[in-house]
């Protein structure tokens, strides 16, 4: 494995990251920013990233942790440890950024704050990402992704139209408060990076906030406009949207949902005449997007009612030939063997030898054809690369190595 590291993959080919973060938000900035070609070295405590123990595992190697750490190298450090602190700098000394998910002030705390590294690599992009920021009242609250997510305004929206449920809103299925941040996360650095190689051209340095919660209030569309201009709270909408219609999943005969988004007056038109409905077209209640919203209960109900007599399959195919948009709710089986997927590298085969057979993984966005990123290789051992970096990054004998895991450093 160590030869097909020293390739050069990807547009971010060149780009060294040092990863101090765990669970979810960090990590997921990195991943994106690996499967671009850069170099990301994840550091772990000596027992493992926690978000190793979630989800499948075969042979107690976890499934979820083969992507969430792919493309990356990991070391061993237990950052407690005074003579961590010095492996951490001879690290930084050959990175170009660094990504952490800690407490605010946690880093400075063990010695590692944003004028230290910087002492060292005075060109260091810094990134943070905590639940609510690093600056501020709250800045020392707990908190995971759901609460930004909480806090950011989404659980809120994530239910049924009030009064149909007293079930408590429900969750996205994936850690996607932590995921937005991450993604945030991402573009902010690649603009400090932008800002200090190419514009300025100083080396000035930067650093990168990003909040859970802001991540996630940015994502709420006019939620904050519509509250401040007409006292409006946006209220929770189920399988629809407040702003179009008909815009929702449908059911169908054999138990599927269908969705289908004719939300504009010529895809409606289409619509109300596939289902024999062109009375609908006309109808004062239906006229334009504002009167279909207005009445978005009533039209569903009379979509649902046509959709309920034909088989998934068979109005799927009576929609795309109207060319209206719609697909049933893909479910892991349907985007696994889903065709666009796969002509598109989205779904991937890849070798793994903690598993007996390749692993599916979803592929790299964003495209480029003219440098597209890779898969090199899925999540690694805790540590598997603790000695190979320390020798060629850190500069580190292996005997000076040995130490250090003889110390429980490393």
């Amino acid at each position: 494995m160590s030869e097909i590291k020293t390739k050069s993959f990807g547009i971010l080919s060149g780009l060294r990251v040092l990863e101090i973060g765990h669970y979810v938000a960090a990590p997921f900035c990195t991943r994106l920013l690996g499967d671009l070609g850069a170099d990301v070295i994840k550091v772990e405590p000596r027992t493992g990233d926690p978000i190793r123990q979630w989800g499948e595992n075969i042979g107690g190697h976890s499934l979820w942790w083969s992507m969430h750490g792919r493309n990356k190298r990991s070391i061993t450090l237990d950052l407690k440890a005074s003579k961590a602190r010095d492996v951490v700098l001879r690290l930084v000394k050959e990175c170009d950024v660094v990504v952490e998910n800690f407490r605010p002030g946690q880093l400075a705390r063990l010695g590692l704050g944003p004028d230290v590294l910087r002492a060292i690599q005075p060109r260091l992009i810094v990134a943070h990402i905590s639940g609510y920021g690093q600056t501020g009242p709250d800045r020392d609250r707990a908190a995971f992704g759901l609460i930004g997510e909480a806090v950011g305004g989404l659980r809120y929206l994530t239910n049924h139209l009030p009064g149909e449920t007293d079930l408590p809103p429900v969750r996205v299925g994936v850690s996607i408060g932590d995921s937005i941040a991450g993604l945030y996360a991402a573009f902010g650095i690649m603009s400090a990076l932008w800002q200090r190689d190419r514009v300025n051209g100083d080396n000035a340095a930067h650093t990168v906030d990003v909040a859970l919660s802001e991540g996630v209030l940015s994502m709420m569309e006019g939620m904050l406009p519509e509250y401040g201009a007409l006292g409006k709270i946006k209220q929770p909408t189920g399988g629809g949207i407040a702003t179009a219609a008909p815009t929702n999943a449908y059911p169908t005969q054999d138990g599927l949902w269908v969705l289908i988004g004719a939300n504009s007056d010529p895809l409606f038109a289409k619509l109300a005449n596939l289902m024999g409905r062109l009375d609908l077209v006309e109808s004062p209640k239906y006229v334009g997007n504002r009167a279909r919203v207005a009445n978005a209960t009533a039209l569903d109900k009379i979509i649902s009612t046509w959709t309920s007599r034909y088989d998934g399959a068979d109005l799927i195919t009576m929609l795309d030939e109207c060319d209206i948009p719609n697909s049933k709710a893909f479910t892991a089986a349907d985007c696994a063997t889903d065709r666009q997927f796969r002509a598109r590298g989205m779904v991937l085969e890849v070798n793994d030898h903690n598993f007996v057979a390749p692993v599916l993984h979803a592929g790299v966005v964003p495209h480029f054809k003219e440098s597209p990123g890779s898969i090199r290789w899925p999540g690694p051992e805790i540590g598997e690369h603790t000695d190979e970096v320390l020798r060629s990054l850190a500069g580190l004998s292996t005997d000076e190595i040995d130490a250090l895991r003889i110390e429980g450093v490393v």
